[in-house]
């Protein structure tokens, strides 16, 4: 979105009506297949990459919305593509966001990026910090790997 100028939001509703946008955000996915240590924050790179380490990371839409604002406020690059500016009008834009992704997953790949058995890590964000995240992740991956 940043590369083209324009939101998150106005990138999603042009993926709508042009299948290209998804196609290319995919297609850049699955080319990481083949790569060593890399770190993908997707909404389907879980489909694209089964054999992967996914995790999940969960938050409440109400708590979302104000990470978003604090986000806004401080990241000047979004700041020029978002035009969202009260709490309201994020929540409401995070709403479309959302909806349109989930349309368009099951449109194109009849896939649910919300069904979180499909991931080998759910963690509630809410109720850890960012190091406790980080260091979840680490030990879950672990496991994963010497399984």
């Amino acid at each position: 979105a940043i590369d083209l100028g324009i939101s998150v939001t106005e990138l999603n509703i042009k993926a709508e009506t042009d299948k290209e946008v998804d196609y290319l955000v995919d297609e850049k996915i699955r080319s990481m297949r083949s790569s060593d240590k890399v770190v993908i924050d997707s909404r389907t790179a879980f489909h694209w990459i089964p054999e992967s380490f996914k995790v999940y990371l969960d938050l409440p839409q109400e708590i979302a919305k104000h990470r978003v604002l604090s986000n806004l406020q401080s990241n000047k690059t979004r700041q020029a593509s978002e035009k969202e500016k009260t709490i309201d009008e994020i929540y409401e834009k995070m709403q479309e966001r959302l909806n349109s992704e989930q349309k368009r997953y099951w449109d194109l790949y009849k896939i649910d990026n919300t069904k979180k058995e499909q991931f080998d890590l759910v963690i509630d964000t809410n109720k850890n910090n960012l190091q406790e995240v980080v260091e979840i992740i680490l030990k879950e991956y672990q496991k994963w790997l010497s399984n």
